[in-house]
């Protein structure tokens, strides 16, 4: 008895599956003939005034794409007085914080609650002597030393050096330590 049950099931399956594809799937006799203009021989039977409409179709349609290729526009407007005047008046709206549910298609009592966002503060380097902290950059530097009279700073190994005494003609360069001849100007 299950044997000839299953073969109803599967033949009554079959049976809907074949007239799906007749009735829904399947492309209409109409459809079939419908042959492009270059694919036209003398073999095919195709409806003459079809081809006509669909080639008077396709010249208008090229016809306005050649229209629209020679359209020319005049950008003097952006250089205008009155152009350059406008000036943007937008508002910035701030939201307040009661604008209503985050999600108003949920169900009534699954609201979404946003956790706020809490800014992740790095903190600064601990420097260790002689480095300081340099605030802007958030980096340890070492300073600059402070020179007491006699000594100057040599910027180029940032230590205090005792300066040179020159001879004249010869002048100190105060940015390497050393006596230089001037260079004289005409």
């Amino acid at each position: 008895m299950s044997k000839i049950k299953n073969i109803i099931i599967f033949t009554v399956i079959a049976v809907v599956l074949i007239l799906i594809y007749i009735f829904f799937i399947k492309p209409s006799p109409e459809e079939q003939n419908l042959v492009s203009s270059s694919n036209i021989n003398t073999t095919t039977l195709v409806d003459t005034s079809t081809i006509n409409q669909n080639s008077l179709i396709a010249q208008d349609l090229l016809s306005v794409l050649l229209g629209v290729k020679n359209i020319k526009l005049d950008d003097t407007i952006f250089s205008d007085v009155a152009f350059l005047n406008l000036h943007d008046s937008s508002i910035l709206l701030a939201p307040l914080g009661n604008e209503g549910r985050s999600n108003p298609f949920a169900p009534i009592g699954f609201e979404a609650v946003v956790a706020p966002v809490i800014p992740v503060v790095i903190p600064p380097p601990t420097c260790v002597l002689p480095q300081i902290l340099d605030v802007p950059t958030n980096t340890c530097i070492i300073p600059a030393p402070v020179c007491t009279l006699p000594k100057v700073l040599n910027p180029s190994t940032n230590t205090c050096v005792t300066p040179l005494k020159c001879t004249l003609p010869k002048v100190l360069d105060t940015s390497t330590n050393t006596c230089i001849t001037p260079v004289k100007t005409p």
